[in-house]
């Protein structure tokens, strides 16, 4: 057998013969052109190619999870403190970043970045310096970084405590300051106390004092009712007053007399420059010496500080502190999107597998629901922003909260608008997966069921759902994930910069939903975009984008672990 590529000698023994042919000789002699073309026809590019874009996206996905990882909580952990002496004074931070950048007669030059802190007296937090312009670098051991309510981090020394009439200096100052700022944020807390105490007290009053604004709001449009009850109004707050004003005098008095104490207590420091900063303690989050920290102290305070981003709220027009009001807020609006969406994708999906027949109108009602998931998230952000806050919402203050109106109580963005916004937006998915989850149950257990006696509804409750959960759960797994990181519908519904309160209280009725909310994805958009100080928002927006991630993470294990089980339970089902 002869061909262009190969040649090929075969040899069969004869009848009886012991001679060469006795046994078979294969001769293949390849051509040049063999290899080659078996590699195309085999389709060994695209297969190597592949694989080749696989391992690139691998590898940007572990570069961008380190890169989080390293800068998110890279941030926490207490860095030395450098201090430079320059041409144009001294300066005293950790050292952010190096460079190599060029001086002025061209020459590499190497940078590094100080986080010099003290916004309040040099006008910014970050500052590059040439390595040619520093004449001395030390780390001294009693430098002091000081975490404060406002201006950012202070950087610099201890020289006294002052606490009323008693001056604390030196080695004793550091050894009080602690125990002064603990003082300090206690006689904060106290005063909050009363402010609370004070507003519970005079809530009968601001009751009587809301009426009567709605009674005027009423008789300015010619409502003769609401102008009768005028001077009724004004007489019940008036002996209301007159019955509150001597406990009010005394909270007021008591608290008066917290806020002189607790003024009276504030510390002096002193920057590299020898500039002098006097601090209130309550002003004051943490102080430490990250130079003369031993290891288990730094992680002691990093602790500290990843609880605090956490479950504390933040500061610093967001770039410090925590974010647990965006955090809360991430997961309630999730768990209501999926209380929503789900029983709602389920039903619509039951409906056309089970129950609808086949025709025009029923591929028509899936060619749309397969489009919806398609249209951009804005679209249901405006939509959700016309039906939900003014139609629904509108409707509802003008029949239940007439009396706070034009004031809207529902008719304005909030956090149940927000969830149902999303849960229109990951309803395709949801149906999608629920409709393949029942497409997946065999035929078998459905004429199984109906052949025992079971109705229609009795087969698909008692069999085909509980085989087809694992389906819907694939469905629910992939709403969450979309719905956790949009950002655009929100900005729309109800997602805000800063939360005043939570969705969620002691407060009665507890469940606020028509509250707006912080949210973990604009919180990382605000921090990056529209943050004044660009340079300290970074490590936030890394720690911020970290945890958003393990949130999905976490909420999507949860929903995988559960459908694991009911495979394993209904090993029937193949999805």
């Amino acid at each position: 057998m002869r061909s262009s590529s190969a040649q090929m000698e075969i040899e069969t023994p004869t009848a009886g013969g012991h001679g060469s042919g006795e046994r078979r000789r294969l001769v293949a002699v390849s051509g040049r052109r063999a290899p080659l073309a078996g590699f195309w026809r085999q389709g060994l590019p695209a297969v190597w190619s592949s694989g080749f874009m696989l391992l690139c996206v691998l590898a940007m996905l572990a570069g961008m999870l380190v890169l989080t990882l390293v800068r998110g909580l890279g941030h926490f952990w207490p860095s030395a403190m450098l201090q430079i002496e320059t041409t144009s004074g001294a300066f005293l931070g950790p050292v952010r970043d190096t460079d190599v950048g060029r001086d002025a007669s061209e020459a590499a030059s190497e940078r590094l970045q100080l986080k010099i802190g003290n916004r309040d007296l040099y006008g910014l937090d970050f500052r590059w310096f040439d390595s040619a312009a520093i004449q001395s670098r030390s780390h001294p051991q009693d430098a002091v970084t000081v975490e404060r309510e406002e201006f950012g981090n202070f950087h610099g020394y201890l020289r006294e405590v002052r606490v009323g009439e008693r001056v604390v200096a030196g080695d004793a100052a550091w050894q009080a300051l602690d125990a002064e700022i603990n003082a300090a944020r206690e006689l904060r807390h106290r005063g909050l106390e009363l402010d609370g105490q004070y507003e519970k007290t005079r809530k009968p009053l601001s009751k009587l004092e809301q009426k009567l604004e709605s009674a005027q709001r009423q008789a300015r449009a010619r409502d003769d009712e609401a102008s009768a009850r005028i001077p009724e109004l004004r007489g019940a707050i008036a002996t209301e007053k007159e019955r509150l004003a001597p406990v009010l005098q005394e909270i007021a008095a008591q608290r008066d007399g917290l806020v002189a104490e607790r003024l009276a207590r504030d510390a002096l420091f002193e920057a590299a420059d020898g500039t002098t900063k006097q601090i209130q303690l309550d002003e004051i989050v943490r102080a430490y010496r990250p130079n003369s920290m031993s290891a288990p102290a730094k992680v002691g305070l990093y602790v500290a500080r990843l609880w605090e981003f956490i479950f504390h709220e933040p500061r610093e027009s967001n770039t410090e502190g925590g974010i647990f009001p965006a955090l809360f807020g991430t997961v309630l609006m999730v768990l209501l999107m999926t209380i929503a969406v789900v029983p709602l994708g389920i039903v619509a999906a039951l409906y056309l597998h089970e129950y609808a027949r086949e025709g025009p109108v029923l591929r028509a009602v899936r060619l749309a629901v397969n489009n919806l998931a398609g249209v951009p998230s804005i679209v249901f952000g405006m939509f959700g922003l016309a039906f939900f806050v003014y139609g629904i919402g509108g409707f509802i203050d003008r029949t239940f909260y007439a009396e706070a109106l034009p004031a809207p109580t529902f008719g304005t963005g909030g956090i149940l608008w927000a969830s149902l916004t999303l849960a229109l937006l990951t309803l395709p998915v949801v149906v999608v997966a629920t409709e393949e989850g029942l497409a997946s149950v065999p035929s078998a257990n459905r004429e199984g069921a109906l052949a025992l006696g079971a109705t229609k509804w009795q087969t698909l409750w008692n069999v085909v759902l509980p085989q087809a959960v694992p389906g819907i759960l694939t469905g629910v797994i992939l709403a969450i994930s979309r719905a956790a990181g949009e950002v655009a519908p929100l900005m729309l519904t109800g997602v805000v910069k800063l939360a005043p309160s939570l969705p969620l209280d002691g407060v009665f009725p507890f469940a606020h939903l028509e509250r707006k909310f912080m949210h973990l994805g604009f919180h990382i958009y605000d921090v990056s975009m529209q943050s004044p100080n660009v340079e300290a928002a970074k490590p936030m927006v890394y720690s911020t984008t970290l945890l958003l991630l393990l949130l999905v993470v976490a909420l999507n294990t949860v929903a995988i672990v559960v459908r694991n089980r009911m495979r394993q339970r209904y090993r029937g089902a193949a999805i």
